[in-house]
């Protein structure tokens, strides 16, 4: 009887042994390898890894946010990049997702991310109505940058002949002289990777909104930010206007809530990763542009991880089962 029940124990703790052990396995989907929200998420993967009891997260290269809800929906990503006003779109089921609302919950928000519209100085293209005629990329295929810029240009009645193209062959684009330019996220205040290696090449103009397209914007697309831009985005660059959206991460619903509080948690945690993989996160509070710029209900994981630290959760954030 000792040995039969010795016998049972030692299987038991065996079975423990390797249960424990079974990782969950999760996909983060990202965006081009190009961007500096890469490196953000790649730092995102590591902080999940280690400090996430039971979980090996992996990223993914993607087409960024319209891309990510599209994976998301078929099953293929756990977690993933999205701006905070297309996935709006998608939890609503408007705009692209017109009847077709998307199970989306947001789990935070890191970044305000500055749409920034840049041409080769050289273009002679001096404001955003000289763009009529031009050959001219909207943002990558898929990204919400993409389907932003569109409705900006619809919205203030402008146009270009537009190029689609990934981040890699619009850059090429550029610097062979074959568009003139394209709409790409900034990194915070400051310009992004792909459009600083753009100005190795050439010499590179922002266009900024005018006073009155930005009073438009304010009035007819309140899913988007108007923001003034300071001197200094770069080298040269002076002062802009620009439209901007916030940067998050949203997950499926089926996301078990442990482990969206695990994950959550390691993110608020984190005092040096994620800055030092994007410089605008120094010095930034990551739950407060969550409150502040998150458009759908969070899920209730993360929403587990803001009230125990006591704090008031908006009725707009609370998850739909809260």
């Amino acid at each position: 009887m000792k040995y039969t029940l010795r016998t049972l124990l030692g299987a038991t703790a065996l079975v423990g042994s390797a249960l424990a052990a079974q990782a969950e396995d999760l996909l983060i989907g990202s965006t081009s390898a190009s961007s500096s929200h890469y490196g953000y998420f790649v730092a995102v993967g590591q902080l999940i890894n280690e400090n996430a009891e039971g979980i090996n997260a992996t990223v993914v290269e993607t087409g960024a946010t319209m891309d990510n809800i599209q994976r998301m929906a078929r099953g293929q990503l756990d977690l993933g990049l999205v701006t905070t006003n297309v996935v709006q779109h998608a939890h609503a089921g408007t705009n692209a997702f017109d009847g077709n609302a998307q199970d989306m919950q947001l789990l935070w928000v890191y970044a305000n991310a500055p749409q920034n519209v840049i041409v080769r100085a050289d273009s002679g293209v001096t404001d955003l109505a000289g763009l009529a005629g031009t050959d001219f990329n909207p943002g990558i295929k898929g990204s919400a940058t993409e389907a932003t810029a569109e409705a900006v240009f619809a919205t203030l009645g402008l146009t270009a002949d537009f190029a689609r193209g990934s981040t890699t062959d619009i850059v090429n684009s550029i610097k062979d002289n074959r568009i003139i330019g394209y709409v790409k996220s900034g990194s915070g205040m400051l310009l992004d990777a792909s459009t600083m290696d753009i100005a190795t090449a050439t010499d590179i103009s922002v266009l900024g909104l005018s006073d009155a397209q930005a009073e438009t914007l304010r009035t007819e697309m309140p899913d988007i930010s108007v923001v003034d831009i300071p001197a200094g985005a770069a080298d040269g660059i002076p002062a802009y206007t620009t439209w901007s959206f916030g940067v998050g991460v949203a997950a499926p619903s089926s996301m078990d809530e442990e482990t969206a509080y695990q994950i959550v948690s390691a993110i608020m945690a984190d005092e040096t990763a994620q800055a030092n993989a994007m410089a605008s996160l120094q010095g930034a509070n990551i739950a407060d542009m969550t409150l502040q710029f998150g458009t759908i209900p969070l899920h209730p994981g993360a929403a587990r991880w803001f009230e125990e630290q006591g704090i008031d959760i908006p009725d707009n954030l609370m998850p739909s089962d809260g």
